[in-house]
């Protein structure tokens, strides 16, 4: 999949924008398919296989953030979240929710085109997952990775991630022994180019915890270096 052939799914009760964001990506050479509501989507979710979702917030009956967790239930699609709503605090909870990226409106053609070329560069290829291919192997602290299979394994013990987790976890994995500031997990794990914000990072950190402590890893494998950020032992 390249970023000029991407399934989309646009999300939007308000008929200008979704108008004008799909004119403009289709332009770009994406197949987009729009829905009005929050019911629409979830059908479409199901029945379509995409590769990016771009979800207004503020929709009638289900809003995004409950279509995002929904959603993440049974896909890791990207999530390109619109919103009227500009504060910090919208960002991190519609970030960590399981959302990818944050765009407030009003936006321009080129900002939203050079979120979506950022958000399929970063996506698996499609099928990569469900194949096992693709992707690194990493090892440290008893823990086996591997990228192309999405798992992660202490012993015979799979460590249940979400994807966000999992990111996370790879990232710490790719440096273990070193650290790494909020920063740089921020980028490099999720590629969060946009959020100032960086307290969400200690979040993922306690849940990612939580899940090794589950799966019989000593949680203190990770690290936090004070006034620095975390690492994983090697």
């Amino acid at each position: 999949m390249t970023d000029t052939t991407a399934k989309i799914l646009l999300v939007d009760d308000e008929e200008s924008i979704l108008e004008f964001v799909s004119y403009n990506l289709r332009k770009e050479g994406h197949d987009v398919t729009c829905a009005g509501d929050g019911d629409e989507a979830l059908r479409l979710m199901h029945e379509v296989d995409f590769d990016l979702v771009i979800l207004d917030i503020m929709l009638p009956g289900i809003d995004g953030y409950e279509i995002c967790r929904k959603l993440r239930a049974i896909s890791d699609v990207p999530v390109l979240f619109l919103s009227a709503r500009d504060t910090e605090l919208d960002k991190v909870v519609g970030l960590e929710i399981g959302g990818d990226d944050y765009l407030a409106k009003p936006f321009g053609v080129r900002e939203l085109q050079a979120r979506v070329k950022a958000l399929l560069r970063r996506a698996p290829q499609r099928g990569s997952r469900e194949a096992g291919v693709g992707g690194e192997h990493f090892e440290a602290a008893g823990i086996v990775l591997d990228e192309g299979a999405h798992t992660a394994f202490f012993g015979k013990n799979e460590i249940d991630l979400t994807p966000r987790e999992f990111e996370l976890l790879a990232t710490l994995m790719r440096h273990a022994g070193k650290v790494l500031t909020r920063d740089q997990l921020l980028k490099q794990a999720w590629g969060w180019e946009y959020l100032v914000e960086t307290k969400t990072v200690d979040t993922h950190v306690k849940r990612l915890r939580d899940k090794l402590e589950a799966a019989k890893v000593d949680p203190g494998v990770v690290e936090t270096v004070r006034g620095y950020g975390y690492r994983i032992q090697e």
